[in-house]
């Protein structure tokens, strides 16, 4: 695995996937996601609209910049396609306004 950093982001690299920072091109399969009954089923109860999509997205792009962790987009090496994200979320933080 290589590390490298992209926007403050720390970019991991396996043999089949690049977690990197997420980006605009991404979004549209974001939204698709997020939409699906199937993904959201067990991570969060229900399909997010576009609108919803697009909070979490900016949400996660920006956790980084002021908390120093994030979520990273899952990239297929092969394809260079959006997978899917992971990351850290701390949600008892005492850092919300």
């Amino acid at each position: 695995m290589s590390i490298a950093k992209e926007a403050g982001v720390p970019i991991l690299e396996t043999a089949r996937t690049v977690l990197r920072p997420h980006r605009l091109d991404d979004f549209e399969t974001y939204v698709a996601m997020w939409a699906d009954p199937g993904v959201t089923r067990f991570i969060g109860g229900k399909p997010r609209t576009r609108e919803e999509s697009w909070l979490r997205f900016l949400r996660h792009a920006g956790l980084w910049s002021l908390l120093g962790y994030g979520f990273w987009a899952i990239e297929d090496k092969a394809t260079g396609r959006f997978i899917g994200e992971a990351g850290v979320h701390d949600i008892k933080s005492a850092s919300a306004p």
